[in-house]
């Protein structure tokens, strides 16, 4: 499983760890992944997702899953939230022509 954030493709970071002498020591930073069940209320479903914690918290602040994708473009998202996002839209497209 990669370490990688679900929704926005956030990965590990590399960097030194300094000491006091100033000596450096390659060392991976790991992006902090929760595993969470979202609900879409679009779709009327609960997705399980692996997201970062500050991606969680711009979902929250969004107002959800669904507002959170909807106000990203396909650029700022993974090629999986990119289908996720088409999805949305279509559905939306559905439920506003009925």
């Amino acid at each position: 499983m990669a370490r990688r954030c679900a929704l926005t493709g956030t990965g590990s970071q590399f960097g030194n760890k300094v000491s006091h002498s100033n000596h450096k020591t390659r060392t991976r930073f790991l992006p902090n992944l929760q595993t969470v069940s979202l609900v879409s209320d679009i779709l009327g479903s609960m997705i399980t997702l692996r997201v970062t914690a500050a991606t969680l918290r711009s979902i929250e602040h969004n107002g959800g899953l669904d507002a959170y994708l909807l106000s990203h473009s396909e650029r700022q998202l993974t090629e999986d939230a990119g289908k996720l996002r088409r999805q949305l839209k279509r559905k939306l497209a559905k439920k506003t022509a009925a």
